[in-house]
């Protein structure tokens, strides 16, 4: 099992990431990841920090979208961020919900078909290749290719996905899939149908990493880890997908409420409307109850274990928890 550490938007600013990001890289975490959310603060700024704050760990991006970003722009950052920390650069490209995009009144319908056609383009681009291409989304001309060379060709791309057809696109085409795996039960059906599109890929199964984009509480106390999961599950938990949040018995009904509120700006009252239930959508607990957690997931198939979400009441002190109770668990 590869241990990665998602670190959010809501954990501070990009000072307090950057420091996050080097308490990781000490406690044995595989990978720093950061979500490119739309209208939060910008992740191709601070990835670039964290190359050169850090030595070892490897620098990715969850959800990089073909809409918001032209896949030029996305190949030019990806080489760009692999130069700077020295090869250490992943790239996490797709969407785990249109919603976010779709504020901006771009029609994501395509979202698929493009995905599939910019995985495409910056891997043409990384290779050195001349990219003149015709396609619904994107008409380019012969002058598209990049006018350096990169350090690496072959740059991980993970595809980010959600719904039976994009997961299968996740595993035919991806280097890796990033799935939202929350609620945890959930990745038996998310590997399943990643594995389906993982038969028309050229890698070897043993070489294909899940990395399962799960949300993590832990602290010394059980109580103290489930309460701070609040915000986060009334703001992002609306946006899950159904078959997801089925898996342990909740629905988008019974979710919804909760966006009523945040839309409006009501965050104590979407706070306070959290039901005990709702904590089921992360990993959440003591050391102890975070590891069983995990061993179940390594069971369904996710070889690595995306860490997001508020981590814990103290970041830093989770961290430190994950590094000495935890990861040792399963490297021993």
């Amino acid at each position: 099992m590869k241990f990665g550490i998602r670190l959010i938007d809501y954990l501070g600013k990009p000072s307090e990431l950057i420091h996050l990001s080097v308490l990781a890289e000490e406690a044995g975490f595989d990978c720093v990841w950061f979500p490119h959310d739309t209208f939060m603060r910008n992740t191709w700024v601070t990835t670039a920090a964290v190359a050169v704050s850090t030595k070892s760990i490897e620098i990715g991006t969850v959800g990089v979208n073909p809409f918001t970003t032209d896949p030029a722009e996305i190949a030019t950052y990806i080489a760009t961020l692999d130069e700077l920390s020295g090869g250490r650069a992943v790239l996490g490209l797709g969407l785990h919900t249109e919603t976010m995009v779709q504020w901006t009144g771009i029609d994501t319908s395509d979202y698929v078909e493009r995905t599939a056609d910019a995985v495409m383009i910056v891997r043409r681009l990384l290779a050195g290749e001349v990219v003149d291409i015709t396609t619904p989304a994107f008409q380019w001309s012969d002058q598209c290719y990049l006018r350096f060379e990169p350090l690496r060709a072959d740059i991980p791309i993970y595809v980010c996905a959600f719904g039976e057809e994009y997961l299968e696109l996740s595993g035919a085409i991806g280097d890796g899939s990033l799935p939202m795996i929350t609620p945890p039960e959930s990745a038996a059906y998310m590997v399943e149908t990643i594995r389906r599109g993982l038969a028309h890929n050229s890698r070897r199964p043993d070489d294909f990493d899940i990395a399962g984009c799960a949300w993590l509480s832990i602290a010394e106390h059980r109580t103290e880890a489930t309460e701070v999961l609040r915000m986060m599950i009334a703001y992002f938990g609306p946006y899950l997908e159904a078959q997801a949040v089925e898996a342990v018995g909740l629905s988008h009904e019974d979710l919804a409420p909760l966006r009523t509120l945040v839309d409006a700006g009501r965050f104590e009252e979407a706070k306070a409307n959290v039901t005990p239930d709702m904590f089921q959508l992360a990993i959440t607990g003591t050391p102890d109850d975070v590891i069983v957690q995990i061993e179940l997931l390594a069971e369904l198939g996710i070889t690595q274990v995306n860490l997001g979400g508020p981590i814990g009441p103290d970041p830093s002190e989770a961290i430190r928890l994950m590094g000495e109770r935890v990861i040792p668990h399963f490297r021993n």
